[in-house]
């Protein structure tokens, strides 16, 4: 028999049976947080990518300042959200396990903004040594100036970032993923205006250049937390929890799991992503055209990578609800079924790269530069045999992520990533000299390494576990 329990401040019912009705009623839950949650993730990456195509059209050595200097922006980013993405976790387990899940909601994530607050300090000093940190890296000393240059006002709006990845979290967790949806839809909209106007001097503005474009990303991440702070206060649904009620007062015991679960899951991220960004330096030591071509190439895929993303976002919370009521069955079917619906999706995007690599490219950057086209299409063949399997280990991990099993996922990762593709990459484009090309396939071999061992993690651990997931 298939039953569905309902409680509306849930992230959905919790579907109980075994019957294959249960796999459907499964995949529309999971598609309900899924949809809004992939257009939330899209959203945060057109911002990136509206810099992209704007900085393409000043010139090459801009974009490539730009993709630079975001391989250490997003290391610091992905470092400060880890803990912001344990308040998914958390605050599902408390819902699954209790209806009366209120203080426990709002302890949760009112201990994710005090993880923001601690994070923020260390990271805003790295950030800005971003030129030094390039130069010993041995970039190209111009390249690595304009990147300090752009840093210089990206950075500014890290701090707002990290607090909107907490509200976010929070609103996706109790069955409210649209507003941060909107939120961000707006925002990509208050970033172009920005990127148009700060870039290249547009209504009256100073021409700024790179330095407009970090402006105008750090404004529109202000504007994120603004609007969904109002959010939060105009929906009875969400202001009932009353995030910030005595916000100073500490909670040891949750800001302690917040950052167990949530440092391994930052780390985790950035075992994959510091590959990608890695890949970034590398083709740095190619060339400009090598770069530019690497940065329009990798904006596609992580267009793509979004939406199994999100869908793995909806898994940790569906797979966390389950867990937390301490229903096996429940959490594995929606850990499976997020794969599934990722693999799906990923396969048509695969199809739609090999048959549109060159109007993808010309889209991104102005004639005139055919190495740089020519460059992004053979990357992006490659981009198309990694999608599945890329879609496969981001559901993996995060349906993981629901169990609370965060430090096993964090070493499978680095082994993956850093035992397997980087060696790959640096064989194939240095030694044999195969170049771009090169450093793209060990990309793959990475990506193929973490889904295969993610998978069987997930598969094994969901199966032995018959009572309550494990707190890792």
């Amino acid at each position: 028999m298939t039953t569905t329990n309902m409680d509306f401040t849930s992230p959905g019912p919790r579907i109980t049976g075994r019957r294959h009705g249960a796999w459907l009623l499964e995949a529309r839950e999971l598609l309900r947080l899924a949809i809004p949650l992939a257009a939330t993730q899209l959203a945060q990456m057109a911002i990136l990518a509206t810099d992209t195509l704007m900085l393409g059209h000043l010139n090459p050595a801009a974009l490539a300042a730009a993709a630079l200097a975001n391989t250490v922006f997003f290391f610091c980013w992905l470092l400060g959200t880890g803990p912001a993405n344990a308040v998914s976790a958390m605050v599902a387990h408390a819902v699954g396990a209790s209806r009366a899940h209120h203080m426990g909601v709002r302890a949760a994530t009112r201990m994710g903004l005090w993880s923001a607050a601690l994070m923020v300090p260390p990271l805003l000093c790295v950030l800005l040594l971003t030129r030094p940190i390039l130069l010993a890296l041995g970039q190209q000393p111009a390249l690595a100036a304009d990147a300090g240059r752009y840093m210089s006002t990206l950075c500014l709006g890290l701090p707002f970032a990290l607090v909107f990845q907490v509200q976010r979290n929070f609103a996706t967790s109790v069955s409210r993923p649209l507003a941060p949806m909107l939120v961000m839809g707006l925002a990509v909209l208050f970033n172009a205006a920005g990127d148009y106007t700060l870039i290249f001097g547009h209504f009256g503005a100073p021409r700024l250049g790179l330095p407009g474009a970090g402006l105008a990303s750090a404004c529109s991440n202000l504007f994120s937390v603004s609007a969904m702070g109002a959010v939060i206060l105009a929906t009875p649904a969400l202001r009932r929890f009353r995030i910030t009620r005595r916000l100073l007062r500490p909670d040891w015991g949750r800001l302690k799991e917040v950052f167990r679960l949530g440092t391994p899951i930052g780390l985790t991220t950035i075992f994959e992503v510091m590959l990608f960004n890695s890949a970034t330096l590398e083709m740095g030591l190619l060339g400009t055209a090598s770069l530019a071509a690497h940065q329009i190439a990798i904006t596609i895929p992580s267009l793509t990578f979004m939406v199994p993303l999100g869908i793995g976002l909806a898994a940790t919370v569906r797979v966390g609800l389950a867990a937390g009521a301490g229903d096996r069955a429940a959490a594995r079917r929606a850990g499976f079924t997020a794969m599934a619906i990722a693999a799906l999706f990923m396969a048509f995007m695969s199809v739609l790269l090999i048959a549109f690599p060159r109007a993808i490219a010309q889209a991104w950057i102005p004639a005139g530069h055919d190495d740089v086209i020519a460059l992004t299409v053979s990357f992006l063949h490659v981009a198309a045999a990694f999608q599945i399997v890329d879609g496969l280990q981001v559901t993996a991990a995060m349906a993981l992520r629901g169990l609370k099993d965060a430090r096993a996922p964090m070493w499978i990762a680095g082994a993956s990533y850093w035992l397997a593709g980087f060696p790959v990459c640096i064989a194939l484009g240095f030694g044999l000299h195969w170049a771009g090309l090169g450093i793209w396939i060990g990309l793959a071999f990475g990506l193929l390494v973490a889904a295969v061992a993610l998978g069987w993690r997930f598969a094994w651990l969901s199966k032995i576990n018959r009572s309550r997931a494990p707190a890792r």
